[in-house]
């Protein structure tokens, strides 16, 4: 048998051998604010940074899956800029977004966490005298306009349900008093400007039934959904929209952070 035949039997057979975990393993990416994902990348086993044109992210494990964690900028060019270069890059098969948000829900508080059942982007469309008139993004490939609420992938959304069922996270003090979180599902809107004004926010509420709003993840889904990636948003509140958002941000960033990061956690483990 020639020398060639011999090594592609003997490299094959060593294949076969290895646990299927050592074998190619889809890797699942989390992207964030820089600052918000550092929850994730402390739960990682393993981890070493990789530049990327510059950007850093995170490769490691969790819960015995590949990882990594992108850190973007605020606001929807630098995710959609991170975003481009995790997929091209790592090739991830799933993405979640991980991270703070403003409760436009007035019964949410912080340290609450909403799942994206839904996303849009409030500030696409034509701004008029009568006000913003909203739409979808159109996909600059077919020429299609998506829905101006995405809905999140049902296979991730189903993961999310389950993980949340078996996660208690910890008690909160805010100015309510202590208070356990609770996980909910909701619209996540995105925009490109921090909402602290009463009069967006309400406005958010009636005309898109949102809950919570931010400045990343509607755009992180347009990119993934151009590449055909799974992805969903999920986000817990920092501040209620209003003229204290800035404050409240800097008060709870930390545990909205954390609990944000504990439910992809428990749904990456459930991949």
């Amino acid at each position: 048998m020639p020398l060639r035949s011999r090594f592609r039997i003997v490299t094959l057979a060593v294949l076969l051998l290895l646990p299927t975990a050592a074998r190619a393993q889809p890797v699942v990416a989390v992207l964030g604010i820089a600052d918000e994902v550092i929850p994730i990348e402390k739960r990682l086993e393993g981890s070493r940074e990789v530049a990327v044109r510059g950007y850093v992210f995170v490769t490691g494990t969790l819960k015995g899956r590949q990882i990594v964690v992108g850190r973007s900028g605020s606001g929807k060019v630098n995710a959609a800029i991170v975003t481009t270069l995790l997929i091209t890059h790592f090739k991830p098969s799933t993405l979640f977004v991980s991270g703070t948000a403003g409760a436009v829900n007035q019964t949410l508080r912080p340290g609450d966490v909403v799942i994206g059942a839904e996303v849009a982007q409030h500030d696409v469309g034509m701004r008029a005298a009568s006000g913003v008139k909203r739409r979808g993004t159109r996909n600059a490939v077919t020429g299609e306009l998506d829905s101006l609420l995405v809905p999140a992938p049902e296979p991730l959304l189903a993961a999310a349900r389950q993980a949340a069922s078996g996660l208690r996270l910890p008690p909160v003090t805010t100015v309510d008093g202590e208070r356990v979180p609770r996980i909910v599902e909701g619209v996540i809107v995105t925009g490109d400007v921090f909402v602290a004004d009463v009069a967006v926010r309400e406005e958010l509420r009636r005309n898109l039934d949102a809950s919570a709003v931010e400045m990343e993840g509607a755009a992180v889904v347009q990119t993934c959904r151009q590449f055909r990636v799974p992805c969903l948003v999920v986000r817990s509140i920092t501040d209620r929209a209003d003229g204290q958002a800035l404050r409240s941000y800097d008060a709870y960033v930390a545990v909205a952070s954390e609990n944000a990061a504990a439910l992809v956690a428990a749904i990456i483990g459930r991949l």
